[in-house]
């Protein structure tokens, strides 16, 4: 029994802390249903769509760990300057078509240059550490060809992270650690947060690449430099391809790859099935240095401006999974501005 606490609480002290070492990389958090909200990982994404996109995330990581990972963010962006003046069938009142149909991706066309603002807000718990982040976003969007648009986009803000001292249960040990100092109360540090990203995307593919965390540095609760949590870039690149099956499905495998400095890396393999407009599911597989696992994803369009996705994600890390338990992430999306009555996104899917 003893034996079996002392693994727990070394495998939570390996995740989350580095106090008594050099540094801890940090890391972005890590998202199931990040191929939802793209906008989450690369600033590009901002303002694609023809209306104002709104999703509130939380994600309860690895449930079998008292104090583990937990994830709430909301997101919010959209278009201005966007002068597109179709009119296609997108909504549930068009009897007898399917928004989503070979016709409607036939006459897909590249929208006109137009830009994008957004805003992200996020924290970030595990154990007594917490961090958030708050920073807005930009993007540019300029056709590049009859159905292929290219984006740039930035995001600027900042970020923090506070260690709440009396928390701490030192187990009967010294509680004199020189990583956080001697003061019993909450720590507080803040630094800047800025982000770049490139997004291509058409009628049939979507590719982008992004950097956050551009800014490296370190927050230290002391003056010893050899402790504190260490910011470094973080890397993301990301492909998907959308393929009709029938009139009334459509299947989008994508990957995307992630790295952040100086040991870390995973690869995300995704597989989403739509029916018309109205509902979805897939699954998701992750190789990653870190923890690898599976999951499974279902979501439902419940109107044109109101949708829910709900995803269950598995360790298969052998020396993890039969401590950390499970991973549930539960996304809501509201959609503002909604003049075509679009009911799933047209650029990110």
């Amino acid at each position: 029994m003893r034996r079996d606490l002392f693994l727990k609480l070394g495998l939570i002290m390996g995740f989350f802390l580095s106090f008594g070492g050099e540094l801890f990389a940090q890391a972005k958090p890590s998202y199931t249903q990040y191929i939802l909200n793209n906008y989450i990982l690369n600033p590009a994404v901002t303002g694609i769509e023809n209306y104002s996109d709104i999703k509130f995330s939380h994600r309860n990581q690895w449930t079998g760990i008292n104090g583990a990972p937990v994830t709430t963010y909301l997101t919010m962006h959209g278009p201005i300057g966007k002068t597109d003046l179709r009119t296609t069938a997108t909504s549930f009142a068009v009897a007898g078509d399917n928004p989503r149909g070979k016709d409607y991706w036939d006459q897909y066309a590249a929208p006109d240059p137009h830009h994008g603002v957004g805003l992200t807000l996020m924290n970030d718990k595990a154990g007594y550490i917490n961090r958030w982040s708050l920073y807005g976003s930009y993007a540019y969007h300029l056709p590049v060809g009859t159905k292929t648009s290219l984006a740039l986009g930035f995001n600027l803000g900042m970020s923090g992270v506070n260690l709440d001292r009396s928390k701490i249960d030192f187990a009967g040990t010294d509680p004199n650690d020189p990583a956080i100092g001697y003061a019993n109360n909450e720590l507080k540090k803040i630094r800047p947060e800025l982000g770049a990203g490139l997004w291509l995307y058409s009628s049939r593919y979507f590719a982008g690449v992004s950097v956050l965390n551009v800014i490296p540095g370190k927050n230290k609760f002391v003056k010893n430099d050899r402790y504190g949590d260490t910011y470094t870039p973080n890397f993301f690149a990301t492909v998907g391809y959308r393929m009709n099956f029938g009139g009334d499905m459509n299947l989008i495998p994508s990957l995307m790859y992630q790295y952040w400095k100086p040991q870390l890396s995973g690869l995300h393999l995704n597989l989403k099935m739509q029916y018309q407009d109205l509902i979805w599911f897939g699954g998701t597989y992750r190789i990653s240095d870190f923890v690898s696992g599976y999951g499974a994803m279902a979501g439902l369009n419940i109107s044109n401006t109101f949708n829910i996705s709900y995803s269950y994600e598995v360790s298969t890390t052998s020396r993890l999974r039969n401590y950390t338990g499970n991973t549930h992430e539960i996304m809501i999306g509201f959609i503002l501005g909604n003049k075509y009555g679009d009911t799933c996104p047209r650029n990110v899917w």
